[in-house]
């Protein structure tokens, strides 16, 4: 999709209606294309440009006239965003615009009246760059009649940049791990983990007396959630979960930029959905929700991650049903704002959902993976694209698949093996070896040796991730002749197995 396309799909109906009367204002002649282009762009006419143009050569009036639209486009969005949109951040930034103008204009009462409301604001939402560029002014005006002393200006304005560079400090960080951790989440690349957090917190200074905004605190925990994703391990992110926590009970009768707070709430529920405890997860998950009903700015933005970890809590504490149930609702929105990402968690959580429940149309739902695994890699990950492989392994061998079993398994080894020895993914590799002795001889599940092995798998409870552990109950469930997601529950509420 082009960018002009994609940028009018951002409107609705009655916003297209609003941007077609905001042409009509600015057209100045009656033979202006725009609103014929905004049309064809709508129907999706791929002949339009013949239509314009009645068939006649004229490539760069075309370009020039789509540019023209875009930039339109963009300036209808601009300026609908900054009247429309209703949180504090931008009533204090509409407060220092009207403050400047007022002052500018000599009524110094009311325009630092402005700005004493727009300074409560932004300190409030720790907005420092608006904080900086507020009391800048107030020191330029400092000179007239109402202003406040100017010590007292400079002592906040020099406190303001020292949060301001720590902010830009932990941003650089920020920016820095993302890059390197996008690297390895999308190329494959191997570094060791361990070594880059601590290489990045030396080098950019940070501490947790940086966790001191919900901003910070949102970044910092996106960098250990993803760390403790690739490594398997959500143990190594303890410490930062406690003082997120901290941060936040602290906070409790603050106002959060809800964005930032949304944000911090889900991850903290997938951690405790990731560490099984399930009923403080399910609690942070109440708290988002009660807040995206109260506040609907980004209801939407947060719905499908909302939902996936919402199912996730019903399906490990026993509700397979309602899990399922919550997943199929969800994909059945369908909203064009929805990300393309997770669309596809939902689908492959509801496919692993039938296929550890026995259920047949999970090889049905297989047919919605149909991209190569180099775009789902590109798209979402390395690892994500390890799991949907070993997933389609064992459906197909659930269902006494064999020979796509075998055939999945062997492409998986040849593009994997490699990559998760580079990793240290020994665990992975002696899931393959297990699933493949079982593809070639499926009575192996009754030899000692091999239950032993299997039951390996279990012991190493510094490494244990739930989701593997959905792997592993398929292999023991062959074993034990059982349901297995039967297994799975047995398992996550400590009951014995049969060894």
């Amino acid at each position: 999709m082009d960018s002009l396309s994609a940028l009018n799909d951002l409107l609705d109906i009655d916003d297209k209606r609003q941007f077609k009367a905001f042409l009509q204002r600015k057209n100045k002649r009656a033979d202006v294309k725009n609103l014929d282009l905004l049309k064809f762009i709508e129907t999706d006419d791929i002949n339009h440009k013949n239509k314009l143009y009645n068939g006649q050569k004229n490539s760069d009036a075309y370009h020039a006239l789509r540019k023209r639209l875009q930039d339109n486009l963009l300036l209808f969005l601009s300026q609908k965003t900054f009247e429309d949109d209703s949180s504090d951040t931008y009533d204090s930034l509409r407060l220092v615009v009207v403050g400047r103008f007022l002052l500018e204009n000599d009524l110094t009462r009311l325009g630092f009246k402005c700005l004493n409301k727009a300074e409560k604001l932004a300190e409030h939402l720790e907005q420092f760059n608006l904080l900086n560029e507020l009391l800048s002014l107030k020191i330029q005006y400092a000179h007239l009649h109402g202003a406040e002393r100017f010590e007292d200006l400079i002592e906040r304005f020099n406190l303001n940049q020292t949060n301001m560079q720590r902010e830009a400090k932990l941003n650089m960080a920020y920016a820095y791990l993302r890059t390197e951790l996008q690297e390895i989440h999308l190329k494959g690349k191997v570094v060791d983990l361990t070594e880059l957090m601590v290489t990045s917190i030396k080098n950019y200074q940070i501490s947790t007396k940086d966790l001191q905004t919900y901003r910070s605190v949102y970044q910092i925990l996106l960098i250990a959630n993803e760390y403790a994703a690739i490594n398997h391990n959500y143990g190594l992110i303890t410490k930062f979960i406690a003082a997120a926590e901290n941060f936040i009970s602290q906070k409790a009768n603050q106002k959060p930029y809800l964005f930032y707070y949304l944000s911090i709430l889900y991850l903290l529920a997938n951690y405790h959905l990731r560490t099984q405890v399930f009923k403080t997860s399910a609690s942070y998950l109440e708290d988002m929700m009660c807040l995206m009903l109260t506040d609907t700015r980004f209801y939407w933005v947060f719905y499908l991650r909302y939902q996936l970890l919402h199912a996730l809590n019903l399906f490990y504490t026993g509700f397979a049903e309602d899990a399922i149930f919550t997943l199929e609702q969800s994909l059945r929105k369908n909203r064009q704002t929805f990300k393309q990402e997770d669309i596809e968690d939902h689908r492959l959580c509801l496919t692993m959902f039938w296929a550890l429940c026995g259920n047949k149309r999970c090889v049905k739902q297989l047919s919605h993976f149909n991209h190569t695994d180099a775009r789902y890699e590109k798209k979402m990950g390395m690892l994500w694209t390890i799991r949907k492989n070993l997933m389609e392994i064992l459906i197909w061998a659930q269902f006494d698949e064999i020979d796509p079993a075998t055939s999945r398994l062997q492409s998986f080894k040849r593009r994997y093996k490699k990559y998760l020895l580079q990793t240290s993914e020994e665990r992975v590799i002696i899931f393959i070896k297990l699933v493949e002795k079982y593809l070639t001889n499926p009575d192996v599940v009754s030899e000692a040796a091999y239950k032993k092995d299997v039951m390996q798998l279990l012991q190493n409870e510094q490494k244990s991730d739930l989701f593997t552990t959905g792997f592993v109950a398929w292999l023991i469930a062959r074993i034990e002749k059982r349901s297995a997601y039967d297994v799975l529950l047995s398992i996550i509420q400590g009951n014995q197995l049969h060894e």
